[in-house]
Parts: C-alpha cells; sequence; structure tokens
C-alpha cells in the first residue's frame, strides 16, 4: 500500500467551474478538480460520467465553455494537446499508444530524438532511456523492440515515455486494466518514485479496491458532476459505489445459487506448443468456473483455442461427453461454444454498425430466407436480447461506438447469446466497465447459470474469480497448477499457484 501524502500544499492543478456540453449532452456541468504537488487523486464514476471528458479538457484535446483552470495559481488555456504537453500535462491513456516494431528506447525518444546533423545519436538515445527506467526503477532492456514485451512492460514504458518530458501532472486512466494484481504491484511502485518527485498524479480506476490503497483523496463524478471529494482514509468500497451510482450496491459481484448438472465442457490434454500443455478441465451445466493466473499464463490462448480461433496441436473438446471439432468459430458456435473475447473494440463488436446489426450477425441463418434478411425478425431478436441484458438505452438503431464501454460489453453478450450456446467462455468480461454495469453483467452471469449454461471465466480481477466462481483453474506459464474449490479459493491459494509456488495437479 502507497503511503499517503500530505494534501495541505497549495494545489498544483486547480480546474473550476468546468463546464463541457455537445450536441443533445450535458457532458460536465460546474466541476471542480484540485490536486497538489505529490499527491495521488482519484477520480471515480460510471462510464459516461465525464471522467474522461474532464481529462480531454486538461489535455487540451476539448476547451471548456465555462470555467478555468489554473497550474500553481496562474490561469492558462489550452488550444492543443501540444500547448498542454508544454505545460507540463502527462496523458497515459488506457490504449497503450507504442510503436510496436520500434525499441523501447526509440519510443521513449520519440518527438525527442537526440541528434546531429540529422542522424539520431543512438548511444545518447539509450542512455537517457536507461536514466528514465532508472528512475522508475524498472528492469527493462532499452533496446529491446516494444511489440516483445508484455502488456504490463508496456504499460511501463508508456509512462517512461511520458516521464521523460518531466511532467508537472501525470494523468494515468486505467493503467491496471490489461494487468493481472501481481503486475499492478510493479506499476504502484513506479506511482510511488513519481509521487517521491513531488509530480501531481490523477489517478482514473474501475477497481475500487486499488482506488482505496494508492490514493491520497478521491473525486467522484456522476452524470457530469461532481458529487464529492473527500480524502480516501476511511472510505470504504460501498460507500464510494453508493456515491458513484447514486443508490446502494449490496454486491457487486452476486453469486447465484444454482443448482449444478452433469459436464458440458470436457477439455482433455489440449496442447499448443510453446503456448500451453495438457490442459484438462472440465465446466458443468449451470457451474461457473474461473480461469485464473497472471497476464501471459496461456489462459486467453486456452479459450481462443477451444473456439476455434487457433489451432491446438493435440487433446480434444468434448461437448456433452462427445468429442467435437473445432477448427473454426462457426464449428465452435455449431457445437454450443460463444466466446465473449478479451478486447471488445477489436474482436467483440463492429463499432461502426448498429445494436441490432451487431446482435444479428453470428445468427443471420436465423432471420434470412432465401438469402435476404427478414428484417422484421431482426429487429425483433435485437429489441429482446438488448432489453433482457440492460443495454441503456436499449435503442437498437444507434450505432455501438455511441454507447459506453459497459453497454458496448452488453452488445457483444447478447450477439452470442443470441446463438443458444450450452457453453459460454467469458474473457475479462468486465474489463474497463463502470460498477453498475459490472454489477449488470454479473447478474447476468448468474441468470444464465441457473438456465443451465456451463460459463468459463477469464478474469485478472482476483476478487471478481473468487466472488463468482464455483470451482478456479489456476494457470502458470501455460501448464495448470492448480483446482480449487469455491471453499479453497482465496487470494493467498491463487497466488500461490499463478506464480508457479506449487506443483501442477
Amino acid at each position: 500500500m502507497i503511503t499517503p501524502s500530505p494534501t495541505d500544499t497549495p494545489p498544483v492543478l486547480d480546474m473550476t467551474g468546468i463546464t463541457k456540453s455537445f450536441p443533445g449532452v450535458k457532458a460536465l456541468t460546474d466541476v471542480d478538480l484540485s490536486v497538489s504537488a505529490g499527491e495521488v487523486h482519484a477520480i471515480v464514476g460510471e462510464n459516461g460520467a465525464g471522467k474522461s471528458t474532464l481529462m480531454k479538457i486538461l489535455a487540451g484535446v476539448h476547451g471548456p465553455d465555462r470555467g478555468t483552470i489554473a497550474l500553481d495559481g496562474e490561469q492558462v488555456h489550452f488550444s492543443s494537446p501540444l500547448e498542454a504537453k508544454a505545460h507540463g500535462i502527462g496523458m497515459v491513456y488506457q490504449e497503450i499508444n507504442l510503436v510496436p516494431d520500434l525499441s523501447v528506447a526509440e519510443n521513449i525518444g520519440l518527438g525527442d530524438m537526440p541528434n546531429s546533423a540529422g542522424l539520431v545519436k543512438r548511444k545518447a538515445l539509450s542512455q537517457r532511456a536507461q536514466e528514465v527506467l532508472d528512475q522508475l526503477g524498472t528492469r527493462i532492456d532499452p533496446q529491446q523492440l516494444v511489440g516483445r514485451l508484455s502488456v504490463s512492460q508496456q504499460q511501463l514504458v508508456e509512462i517512461a515515455k511520458i516521464y521523460a518530458r518531466q511532467p508537472r501532472i501525470m494523468v494515468l486512466d486505467e493503467p491496471t486494466s490489461s494487468l493481472s494484481q501481481h503486475e499492478a504491484k510493479a506499476l504502484f511502485s513506479v506511482v510511488e518514485r513519481m509521487r517521491a518527485k513531488g509530480i501531481a498524479i490523477i489517478y482514473i480506476s474501475h477497481r475500487l479496491r486499488e482506488v482505496l490503497d494508492i490514493s491520497d483523496r478521491v473525486t467522484v463524478l456522476r452524470d457530469g458532476r461532481m458529487i464529492d471529494c473527500r480524502p480516501t482514509a476511511g472510505l470504504t468500497p460501498k460507500e464510494m459505489i453508493t456515491l458513484m451510482v447514486g443508490r446502494d450496491l449490496d454486491d457487486v459481484f452476486p453469486k447465484r445459487e444454482v443448482e449444478i448438472g452433469q459436464p458440458v465442457l470436457e477439455v482433455r490434454e489440449l496442447t499448443r506448443v510453446g503456448l500451453f500443455e495438457d490442459i484438462s478441465l472440465t465446466v458443468r451445466a449451470g457451474e461457473i468456473v474461473g480461469l485464473a493466473g497472471l497476464v501471459g499464463a496461456g489462459r486467453t490462448e486456452v479459450a481462443r483455442a477451444i473456439f476455434g480461433l487457433d489451432r491446438f496441436d493435440s487433446g480434444s473438446v468434448l461437448i456433452d461427453g462427445a468429442e467435437v471439432t473445432v477448427r473454426s468459430p462457426k464449428a465452435a458456435v455449431r457445437a454450443g461454444i460463444a466466446l465473449v473475447p478479451e478486447d471488445r473494440k477489436r474482436d467483440g463488436v463492429a463499432l461502426s454498425l448498429t445494436v441490432k446489426d451487431n446482435i444479428a450477425l453470428p445468427v443471420l441463418d436465423q432471420v434470412a430466407a432465401f438469402g435476404w434478411v427478414l428484417r422484421s425478425q431482426e429487429r425483433r431478436l435485437a429489441q429482446k436480447k438488448a432489453e433482457d441484458l440492460y443495454v441503456s438505452p436499449p435503442v437498437i438503431e444507434r450505432t455501438v461506438a455511441t454507447f459506453s464501454g459497459g453497454n458496448q460489453q452488453k452488445v457483444v453478450l447478447a450477439k452470442w447469446l443470441a446463438t443458444n450456446p450450452k457453453v459460454l467462455i467469458l474473457d475479462e468480461p468486465t474489463r474497463g466497465v463502470d460498477v453498475g454495469a459490472k454489477s449488470d453483467i454479473h447478474t447476468i452471469i448468474g441468470e444464465l447459470a441457473a438456465e443451465g449454461v456451463a460459463v468459463l471465466m477469464i478474469s485478472s480481477e482476483l476478487p471478481e474469480v473468487l466472488a463468482v466462481s464455483d470451482r478456479v483453474y489456476v494457470l502458470h506459464e501455460g501448464r495448470l497448477t492448480a483446482e480449487l474449490s469455491r471453499a479453497d479459493a482465496n487470494e493467498e491459494s491463487v497466488m500461490t499457484a499463478a506464480t508457479g509456488e506449487v506443483a501442477a495437479p
């Protein structure tokens, strides 16, 4: 846990009365935010609460309709992101923005390469990158290609790239959304080093326990308004949730007790050389099985192989006791398997299409006759699924890109549930969604289990895995290291197996 810093010093940043409207939408109304040097100030709220808009105003992407921004007491106005950077504003976005085919040093130096007569000074570039990495306490080779780094290492390089420009204010937007709790600790040590150097840090995250551990103060936004700003000390996750959503959510991860039936999905000795080996697992009707492990352990690769996205070298997949051939997603869907992928924007939905079009995509044969899509059937199917999955608003003719992250994820779920699967594989089902949508998604998962669907869930958020799983399988470096009952699964037992401290079963 990071040691809180005092916040009684004059603010380095003071945003006052920030108001911003877009056509048909009041994004922010009279929002205040002040952050002191050496402070970690968290901003929390549901998707659509205004967090991103507020930060884009700070970064010079948007201008406010009303309100002021002051740095060290002096009022400023940014007409572009370049002006914001020149004033010491550093932004680390949720989506990693690095060039995979360039080295770590080249990515850190982009835009400010040491050169002579137009030629890059390679030695100086590498030395400067090494100094920055050393200051942040990371052990990353500056000559390594970024594309060969793990997601957590790439996140640290992203921070190093901004840190190299000596920012006064660093904004971290969902920096651990792609990291396990174990890997997030490395990021927290970097945050601690930046805090010690007097950098003001704005930290945005949906992981509320993480917010409580890392921040000094927290500002809560709801519907574009500032609801509260208070010291983190003494706050509980439940209190924060109530402030965020305006209602009491007794359980973000509701666990519904259902009768567990016979095995539906059986995976036997599944192997893909170099990625995973001898994976055997079972998921029964009505059962929610967690697949845990550190990022890079092979969880997603196993899910993709079961769904036919990637080949496997040996082993077998059985549905209801009969072996099935899953050489493609089409074959997997025919066998009764559905996969909600890890990256919804890249693999889950077509953002430029409507909700209706997305939901109907995998079942066009069910809403077509003689090669023509029957629009009335398509609309009825999409409307029912959108309403069943609490898509808000349930306007099926809107493009998916106009919805919040949580509602986009519900559209992905609706799309695959339209296939009436026997097995539902969920890869990071609540990544980057707000706490209200998270609760909705887990309610949906519980309802599916009650209907007899076999659920295999991958999540880097360990409390999520522990709260909803009937059993937990743990992977380490492509091998199963534990199968834990609900009674035996806890943070210590899962992390022990995830770090390879126990022998494979």
